[in-house]
């Protein structure tokens, strides 16, 4: 049993940074709709950051994922057979994976200068990755149900 409440502490450590990705990264979209059209070396520092973020983010997001894995196949029975608060939770992830792929897309458009939306709309999708997180962390910490 040892060796789960290290898997389980890597878990949360990956996960806190996998958000912190994405708590920052539609900052920076923020930024980015806000940067004037003949600000071009603005425009690149941005997107280069952006750039590295999402890299960065995918690699933390994934070892959150497989760690997580490890700790619901260790106990899948006990975590899926009668635990609400773990499908919620495993419900969160999905609209978290969901999350960081809009983010994904939205790079793509900021790149292609597609983009159409303000910085106050990003600035209200920034909030969506702290109610994803603060949703996840209550499921796990009280268990409501």
């Amino acid at each position: 049993m040892h060796w789960f409440l290290w898997v389980k502490a890597f878990h949360i450590v990956f996960v806190a940074s996998w958000f912190a990705a994405l708590f920052y990264l539609p900052r920076i979209f923020v930024n980015l709709a806000m940067v004037p059209k003949d600000s071009h070396a603005e425009r690149e520092r941005l997107l280069l950051m952006a750039r590295k973020l999402l890299r960065f983010g995918n690699l933390l997001m994934v070892i959150a994922l497989l760690l997580g894995l490890v700790m619901l196949g260790h106990n899948w029975r006990g975590y899926l057979l009668g635990q609400g608060w773990m499908w919620v939770k495993l419900l969160l992830v999905a609209v978290s994976l969901g999350f960081h792929w809009r983010c994904a897309g939205l790079l793509q458009e900021f790149e292609h200068l597609a983009n159409r939306r303000s910085h106050r709309w990003f600035r209200v999708f920034n909030e969506m990755s702290v109610l994803l997180f603060a949703g996840a962390v209550v499921m796990v910490v009280v268990r409501p149900f």
